[in-house]
């Protein structure tokens, strides 16, 4: 009986050329094919595994109250969701380190927000807003994330816990 079994390495890791691509691609997907984010006026500040930060200044058209000119809680909702669903991408990107990036990209064709839940803790008033969101957990079919959102002051106005179908 042989009990000897031959080690498993991990294929290499793309190259720092297809690393650039990569972020590259998650960049343009973010900021330039999903015109919600343009709407939101998002901007990413960090898009690194275990570092994802959004920005987006406070405008009229994101006003849910009048009277008190805070922000909508449905932007609220949708900054979260969005900068939740690209921690997944990222945590996914990484967690298939050997994928070139058109590989990386189509394993994205049927992600997606399974579901989410806000809290909102403060009214959101400020000049402008942060975003941030680390992976709790990546699994073969789900990814689960938790996200904060600041004000310009860094008083936390919301937080979110959401699951995204990584399958």
């Amino acid at each position: 009986m042989n009990t000897h079994t031959t080690p498993t390495h991990a294929p290499p890791r793309r190259s720092t050329a297809e690393q650039a691509r990569v972020d590259a691609a998650l960049h343009d997907l973010f900021q330039n094919r999903i015109p919600f984010n343009q709407i939101l006026g998002l901007s990413l500040l960090s898009v690194r595994h275990g570092d994802v930060h959004g920005r987006f200044d406070m405008k009229p058209e994101l006003v849910g109250h009048p009277a008190y000119g805070r922000l909508h809680g449905g932007v609220t909702a949708a900054v979260l969701d969005a900068m939740g669903g690209l921690a997944g991408m990222v945590a996914i990107a990484e967690h298939h380190a050997h994928e070139s990036m058109d590989e990386v990209m189509r394993r994205f064709a049927r992600y997606g927000t399974i579901d989410m839940r806000v809290d909102f803790l403060r009214q959101g008033i400020g000049r402008h807003f942060i975003a941030s969101t680390e992976v709790t957990r990546l699994g073969g079919r789900i990814a689960s994330t938790q996200m904060r959102l600041h004000n310009d002051a860094g008083v936390l106005i919301a937080t979110a816990a959401a699951a995204y179908s990584v399958s």
